[in-house]
């Protein structure tokens, strides 16, 4: 019998809050200049994203922002939480990343947030750093 040489690494192991009845399923590489983002939005069901290249500002509603680096993965429930960054953090280099969403069919990958909402929803947002 072969020796399998295939080597496996968890990257990420979440349960999902819940899945859209007749789920589609979409993967995307997002690929973000030096010092930009993607305005703050919201997702209609969970996704995961793994990082290929360069450094990315994460920040969801509730929780604090942080560093996913390349070779980390960083999951988000979707629904109505707000996913306030996905800001590219170094100067010099292209963020590139796979994303990969179960969504609710008919609907957009994602909403952009209005400054409106974002202004209502304000208590929600974990402390900025200073």
């Amino acid at each position: 019998m072969p020796k399998d040489l295939v080597t496996r690494t968890t990257l990420l192991d979440e349960s999902p809050p819940f899945i859209p009845d007749s789920p589609e399923l979409m993967t995307v590489l997002l690929e973000v200049p030096p010092g930009e983002g993607i305005p703050p939005h919201r997702h209609s069901g969970p996704l995961s994203a793994y990082v290929l290249e360069g450094e990315m500002i994460f920040e969801l509603e509730g929780q604090p922002e942080r560093v996913i680096r390349a070779g980390e993965a960083v999951f988000e429930p979707g629904g109505d939480v707000i996913h306030y960054q996905t800001t590219n953090n170094r100067p010099d280099t292209w963020l590139r990343f796979l994303a990969t969403m179960i969504m609710v069919p008919g609907q957009p990958m994602q909403t952009l947030v209005s400054e409106e909402e974002l202004e209502q929803r304000r208590d929600r947002r974990a402390p900025r750093p200073s």
